[in-house]
């Protein structure tokens, strides 16, 4: 069955939906000895795709991990700019996985990895909401601030869905929360807090979805279970 070449690509474990729409835009991709565009399709028995001259392939089995990453990693498989990857922290596995969103540099928790292309695209598309938990270390007059943050339906002009926010511990000048948020933007926590007023001094993101990051220490990856492989791709 005809299927389109970022899905292909995706499901085979080459790399993401988006990386593959960047790969075919480059010439990189082809069917049959022709270089494919977007929304070009091929039928993975009856055609030969190929990507860089070497044939796609389908593993027998995807790959899923759980990495809690440390602060001063960043959430991609190689750095132009030289600093620490979450590739760097995965010693011993042997097969080739990418993040599933992000964390920024300064952020650190739960991070899943994965070669599975159609449970990245579930689990980041804006449309599916999957549901993202941190703990969120702050100054600044917590209270006020945590009611701003329930409040916020919009950041800077972009509309989101209002967070779920619960003070764990106030005190004076900060305190901790707990800030469950659907969408997933470039830094969106980080965004929010200082539209309410609170800076943030540490930011640990402890659940995505149904995946929960336990026990497992800064730097220490896992496989997940069939039973979180399952509950993720429902």
């Amino acid at each position: 069955m005809e299927e389109r070449l970022q899905k292909l690509l995706s499901a085979a474990g080459v790399c993401s939906r988006r990386r593959a729409e960047e790969y075919l835009a480059a010439g990189r991709v082809t069917v049959n000895g022709a270089v494919a565009g977007l929304g070009d399709r091929a039928d993975p028995d009856l055609d030969r795709v190929e990507v860089d001259g070497v044939p796609l392939s389908t593993p027998a089995a995807h790959t899923y991990i759980l990495l809690n990453k440390p602060r001063g990693y960043v959430t991609t498989l190689s750095d132009e700019k030289g600093r620490k990857t979450a590739a760097d922290l995965l010693g011993g596995c042997p097969v080739r996985v990418w993040p599933v969103g992000r964390l920024d540099l300064d952020s650190e928790g739960l991070l899943l990895l994965t070669d599975d292309g159609e449970l990245t695209h579930r689990l980041t598309h804006p449309s599916h909401e999957v549901e993202k938990e941190y703990l969120v270390w702050v100054r600044g007059e917590v209270p006020s601030g945590a009611e701003k943050l329930r409040a916020m339906d919009a950041l800077e002009g972009e509309a989101i869905r209002r967070p779920a926010v619960k003070v764990i511990k106030a005190e004076e000048g900060g305190g901790l929360l707990s800030v469950v948020i659907h969408e997933g933007k470039n830094r969106q926590v980080r965004r929010m807090c200082a539209a309410a007023g609170l800076a943030v001094t540490r930011l640990k993101r402890v659940r995505e979805g149904s995946l929960e990051l336990g026990g497992l220490k800064p730097g220490q990856w896992r496989y997940l279970t069939d039973g979180e492989i399952g509950a993720l791709s429902c």
